[in-house]
């Protein structure tokens, strides 16, 4: 790995926009460089690359930051829900301790699962299981609870879900947008070894010029 890809993102970046910047301020360094095919388009173009990337990167950023956002309200949700559940687990367990079959159904037994696809399968069975059958609520009517009651703890869950989609959509966006980012910025860097050295082999008589670009005099 060259010394270059070490840098960090922004590191490459700026020895990009000084290198160009200053063969594009200096009529002389042009000159020299000219018929090495780094004429002026070319460095206006190299410029659009790293524009390209500045305005890519800004997106990049903005993605990410939609991503938190969507991640940190699914957590929300999730605790919301999971709360409600286990105050809920918890009476059915009493409710149900002598009825196997209600325990069955409901999967009162076992540890819960800390993964979301796992707790989404636990919550949904007893959630469903309940809903699905009059006689199971029934038994839970001393609690205090009723279907509109189960309705809302399920609506819960259903909210995680769709939070889930949602972040899990904007997780998809993030990497999109930092791929999109990454292949100009490949692009650019590509760019930048191939100048470099050519730039020292155009400019070797001229050890500030290559200064000035942020390479350093020719040994």
């Amino acid at each position: 790995m060259s010394n270059h890809n070490k840098l960090n993102i922004a590191e490459r970046l700026s020895a990009a926009q000084l290198a160009i910047d200053a063969v594009l301020a200096d009529p002389e360094v042009q000159a020299a460089l000219t018929p090495y095919g780094y004429d002026v388009a070319a460095m206006t173009a190299a410029r659009a690359l790293y524009d390209e990337i500045q305005t890519l990167t800004a997106v990049q950023k903005l993605e990410y930051g939609e991503q938190y956002e969507a991640t940190q309200m699914m957590n929300a949700a999730w605790a919301t829900a999971d709360a409600a559940y286990t105050n809920s687990l918890q009476l059915a367990r009493i409710a149900f301790k002598k009825n196997g079959k209600g325990q069955s159904a409901l999967g009162l037994n076992g540890r819960r699962k800390e993964s979301y696809s796992g707790w989404v399968e636990q919550v949904t069975l007893f959630y469903k299981g309940l809903l699905d059958s009059p006689a199971l609520q029934a038994e839970m009517t001393k609690y205090g609870y009723d279907t509109a009651k189960w309705e809302a703890e399920y609506a819960l869950v259903q909210a995680v879900v769709a939070a889930n989609v949602v972040q899990e959509r904007e997780k998809g966006e993030a990497h999109d947008a930092t791929k999109a980012r990454d292949a100009v910025l490949d692009e650019l860097d590509e760019w930048m070894s191939d100048f470099k050295a050519v730039a020292r082999i155009a400019l070797a008589g001229m050890g500030q010029k290559l200064e000035g670009l942020g390479f350093g005099p020719v040994p």
